[in-house]
């Protein structure tokens, strides 16, 4: 059973961390590339999308990792695990307290109510999420190190 958890737990980090890498490397760059308004308005799009469905991601990949760490509490890479999982609680907080209140000013945007600093709010938004994502990257390799 513990092998069952460790390989869930490990897929649902990994495809976390992709979803969260392709936001910032491909997504945003292209978004960013359309003309006028179609990128600000992506942007306004993706954040009602990914908004509504990574907090469930994220959550349910930091109770699978707590799960992890206790049941292999004695088995071999439990403290990585544990050391993950609290990566993946900073992960959390840096949403909640950076990302989201950003995230939700974004998606009510539109080109008649955006405020005259919405790029350097998206711009900040960019500067945090480069943080979460090495900060996930960084729990995934420990997950993975684990399973070793």
């Amino acid at each position: 059973m513990l092998d069952a958890l460790e390989v869930v737990t490990t897929v649902v980090v990994g495809l976390m961390v992709g979803v969260e890498f392709s936001v910032l490397f491909i997504m945003n760059r292209i978004l960013d590339a359309l003309p006028e308004d179609s990128g600000q308005l992506g942007h306004a799009h993706g954040g009602r999308m990914l908004g509504a469905l990574m907090p469930f991601w994220y959550t349910g990949s930091l109770v699978l990792s707590a799960i992890w760490a206790v049941a292999g509490r004695h088995h071999h890479g439990a403290g990585l695990v544990v050391i993950a999982a609290g990566l993946l609680i900073l992960s959390v907080v840096m949403s909640i307290l950076l990302l989201v209140p950003i995230n939700n000013r974004n998606k009510t945007w539109t080109p008649e109510n955006r405020p005259a600093d919405w790029k350097e709010q998206l711009h900040r938004w960019n500067r945090y999420h480069y943080v979460r994502v090495a900060v996930i990257v960084t729990a995934f390799t420990l997950l993975v190190a684990a399973l070793a």
